[in-house]
């Protein structure tokens, strides 16, 4: 899964995402799933922070967004 987020974030193939904390909640027809990574370079130094937030609409059209925010680095 995270292979797919860093692809979505543009983090460089080098570096790796690593997933630390996830949440799940269903409210407003919407099912949520927000992740928490840190993006490591080359020497597993942390060089930056990401929560990344994939809704679906739980009503047709069943249509996802995914949306990122980097919130440290």
């Amino acid at each position: 899964m995270s292979e797919f987020y860093k692809e979505k974030i543009g983090i460089q193939k080098e570096h790796e995402l690593v997933q630390t904390e996830t949440k799940w909640e269903n409210r407003k027809g919407l099912d949520t799933d927000t992740y928490w990574f840190n993006e490591l370079d080359t020497d597993s130094n942390i060089i930056a922070k990401y929560i990344v937030r994939d809704s679906t609409s739980i009503y047709p059209p069943q249509k996802r967004t995914i949306s990122w925010d980097k919130i440290d680095s």
